[in-house]
């Protein structure tokens, strides 16, 4: 039997007398897309910052690849090979489309300070392999005729393919999504739709992605989590959980 990628076993997360997270354990296989979605509130932004080391859990455990992860720094478990995108774009306006995907290569470098101080050979090295990097992923993403350009520049879409792209650039073996389809039309989160799948199928990557679009998590999830103050409520596969009455009650509504 092959072990899951991620592994969320009891975590709790308590703020002084709030509890955001209350014993909430799933499972996340390799080269599939899960699921996290609840009400506002649910605790699903939570759960996303201590998998990626911006909280330390109050309780429980997360194991990666079978090695516990909690409670490490966000670069060591960047380095581990999990990687984020956030609700709200986290783009350099300062620097290139090309730039912004070579600050995600950053995390994966290892030159050392020195090194970076006296451009080495080694260092220019990996400089040069991180810009072939970033610009074979900018060609996927379609992206490569404004690798020049300021992402402010470019439409809301194209931005959100831009800090994929950068997420992309860490090697991770899995990537958390969150909201990658806010604010994009239909036409965006059609596209934004078929690059997951795309990336899944040809890279086998593995996502974890928060989203309120349920059209969109019910096309695009092999498995879908359900969060609701901080508890699970339902762990299942998109029909299952659609039709699931506690999931209904919550979060769908019942003209679902």
């Amino acid at each position: 039997m092959t072990r899951p990628l991620l592994e969320i076993d009891a975590l709790h997360m308590r703020f002084q007398g709030i509890v955001a997270l209350d014993d909430v354990s799933f499972s996340l296989d390799e080269g599939k897309v899960t699921a996290l979605i609840g009400p506002n509130g649910a605790g699903k932004t939570t759960m996303f910052n201590c998998v990626t080391g911006m909280y330390r859990p109050t309780d429980g455990a997360i194991r990666f690849a079978g090695e516990t992860i909690t409670g490490l720094k966000a670069h060591r478990i960047a380095r581990h090979g999990i990687a984020r995108t956030f609700q709200n774009l986290a783009l350099f306006s300062g620097l290139t489309v090309l730039q912004n995907l070579l600050v995600g290569a950053y995390l994966k470098g290892s030159s050392g300070l020195l090194q970076g101080m006296f451009r080495t050979g080694a260092t220019r090295t990996e400089e040069a392999e991180a810009e072939a990097q970033a610009r074979e992923i900018l060609a996927y993403l379609g992206l490569d005729d404004v690798a020049d350009a300021k992402p402010s520049q470019l439409p809301y879409g194209q931005q959100k393919r831009i800090e994929f792209g950068r997420a992309l650039m860490q090697k991770a073996k899995l990537i958390l999504l969150d909201e990658p389809m806010a604010g994009m039309s239909k036409t965006e989160k059609a596209a934004m739709t078929a690059l997951i799948q795309r990336v899944r199928a040809e890279m086998g990557m593995t996502f974890l992605i928060v989203e309120h679009d349920i059209p969109v998590i019910m096309d695009v999830s092999d498995k879908i989590v359900v969060l609701d103050f901080g508890r699970k409520i339902a762990d299942g596969d998109p029909r299952a959980v659609r039709s699931d009455p506690a999931v209904i009650a919550a979060y769908l509504g019942t003209d679902e």
